[in-house]
């Protein structure tokens, strides 16, 4: 992508849209199993990119997995339980839009987990997922990294905007006044878990669109594979219906065509 300050952001999205087609036909071909992790402070851009990211995809080669609030069973369970159970399989690509880094994050500013699970978490983290590659998942992690003068400017956008005020949570308040502790939390998870087998990459998201392209664009340069040879469709002929007599308008109810 060029760094021109003039770049038309539609059309380096189109460009990646099409590259990100190519992939997804070279996943499912070679059988590839493909986890995209997406962390990052409230009000970063993760879901815009990851919006724009599976935009041209198809939803049954790649899933969004969103997990809300563990229910009392999954309390009990290991854990990363319940975010294995949404692994991909062969020929699928998996985005967490928030994931096991949950205990690393809001659990530990929020006191929601112990000391003693934290502190399991980050010795235990870096070995699952050294499990996950060695098993032949793809995994890659991305933190978008947002200033607190722009997550305000952010914050304040959603409060205002009836649009999208439903992405404004109580938690996101929180995060407000414990800047400072996130930030601490932050660090220490890179500590742990920036591994060699699997790093973490940083988005610059002060600027939407930027992040949103240079994200792709990186996944795109991490996932080696070819442009897919697309073959032409030819619509078949229409069978002869000369027989067929359509029920009477009438018998069916339709929309008002407001519009």
């Amino acid at each position: 992508m060029s760094k021109d300050k003039n770049f038309n952001y539609d059309e380096e999205l189109k460009k990646l849209h099409t590259d990100l087609v190519h992939l997804q036909e070279w996943v499912k071909k070679k059988g590839l199993k493909v986890v995209i992790v997406f962390e990052g402070r409230d009000a970063s851009g993760k879901g815009g990119t990851i919006k724009r990211f599976t935009e041209p995809l198809n939803p049954r080669v790649c899933k969004v997995v969103a997990l809300g609030v563990p229910t009392e069973k999954e309390k009990t369970q290991w854990y990363f339980q319940r975010y294995v159970e949404h692994l991909p399989s062969a020929g699928h690509i998996v985005l967490f839009d928030r994931s096991w880094y949950n205990r690393a994050g809001v659990e530990k500013v929020m006191g929601f987990c112990t000391d003693e699970e934290y502190r399991e978490f980050l010795r235990s983290c870096p070995e699952f997922e050294r499990m996950l590659v060695r098993s032949g998942i793809i995994v890659l992690k991305y933190w978008f990294s947002v200033s607190d003068d722009e997550q305000e400017k952010r914050f304040k956008n959603r409060i205002n905007n009836p649009l999208k005020r439903w992405k404004f949570s109580p938690m996101d308040l929180e995060s407000r006044s414990r800047w400072l502790e996130y930030s601490k939390a932050k660090d220490n998870m890179f500590a742990h878990t920036d591994t060699k087998q699997v790093p973490w990459y940083v988005v610059n998201s002060d600027n939407k669109k930027k992040a949103r392209l240079n994200c792709i664009s990186h996944v795109l340069s991490m996932i080696p594979h070819e442009k897919m040879d697309i073959k032409p469709i030819e619509l078949p002929e229409l069978p002869d219906y000369e027989g067929y007599v359509r029920p009477p308008m009438n018998y069916q109810t339709f929309v008002p065509e407001k519009y």
